[in-house]
């Protein structure tokens, strides 16, 4: 099988609440630049919307966006309307709320508790949506959550969202989130070099919650994207499958667990059906304990 014939529900499935995901899904970050948000060249429009269209032809059926994905001639939510609607009935968007940009890109305080309803309209407006599927409150340094994640329940309540998770938190603001509502994601950086979120890992699967790395691939880079050479350790078992570092870097993240979801994100239409493969991607022990070192090593 060849990595252009490989879909995403290689990867196997998950639940997102009741909504059934093929465990690979899509970033829409990098779809509005090539760096982080209003910095860098913007992607080619077509280009950009084909990525789209191609990633669900592919069975993609979990796309990761946010309102304040965007540049000076590009918004992510605006692509993924453009692209996809009317949407397919088993595709899930899931967006992300908290944080806060001017009209020119600058971030501004994040949103309060009272604010966020203004976020998830927003987020409805631009996708064309009568509901989200699923919001994350980006927790943005606070110790408590309590407030803005009340909010949240009761617009889920009023019928604006379906389901709710939480990005960039830890294990006492999952607790926090669930003596108020479901929580059915965590969102947290995750990935070869970073370990350190293994806690939230583990604590997700013993509330059988899916947990969503972001910058698997990018690792320290972040939103700049890879900006290191490669770890030799990645490198020698990418040699030994024939495939390339991104791919086994994904394919580690999926073996962490049967609840984690990958949501990989690109501009590119090749790496696109690269990531997507990794869904295929079977690593060996030996192989994963090699990659496992590299962890301990950056931590």
């Amino acid at each position: 099988m060849t990595s252009d014939t490989v879909t995403a529900a290689a990867a196997g499935t998950w639940l997102l609440g009741d909504l059934k995901v093929n465990r690979l899904g899509f970033g829409a970050m990098r779809l509005t630049g090539s760096a982080a948000f209003h910095q860098g060249t913007p992607r080619d429009r077509g280009q950009a919307i084909g990525v789209l269209r191609r990633a669900v032809a592919l069975g993609v059926q979990h796309i990761d966006t946010a309102a304040f994905y965007f540049s000076r001639l590009r918004s992510a939510n605006e692509l993924i309307n453009s692209a996809l609607a009317p949407y397919p009935d088993d595709l899930v968007i899931a967006t992300k709320v908290g944080p806060a940009r001017d009209a020119s890109g600058e971030w501004t305080a994040p949103a309060q508790p009272d604010q966020l309803r203004g976020q998830v309209e927003e987020n409805l407006r631009q996708l064309g949506r009568d509901h989200l599927d699923v919001v994350n409150l980006r927790i943005m340094g606070q110790h408590s959550i309590s407030e803005h994640f009340g909010s949240l329940a009761e617009l889920r309540d009023a019928g604006l969202l379906r389901h709710l998770g939480i990005s960039n938190a830890r294990p006492e603001h999952l607790a926090e989130a669930q003596a108020i509502a479901p929580v059915v994601c965590v969102q947290n950086r995750y990935g070869i070099d970073a370990p350190n979120g293994a806690r939230m890992l583990h604590e997700c699967a013993r509330h059988g919650i899916a947990f969503v790395p972001f910058f698997s691939i990018a690792g320290e880079g972040r939103e700049a994207g890879a900006v290191r050479a490669e770890h030799d350790e990645v490198r020698a078992v990418a040699r030994a499958h024939g495939v390339s570092a991104a791919q086994v870097r994904l394919a580690w993240v999926l073996q962490q667990g049967a609840h984690v979801l990958a949501i990989p994100g690109t501009g590119d239409p090749d790496h696109l059906v690269d990531n997507v493969a990794a869904g295929a991607l079977r690593l060996t022990v030996e192989e994963q304990r090699l990659l496992d070192s590299v962890g301990r090593v950056a931590s």
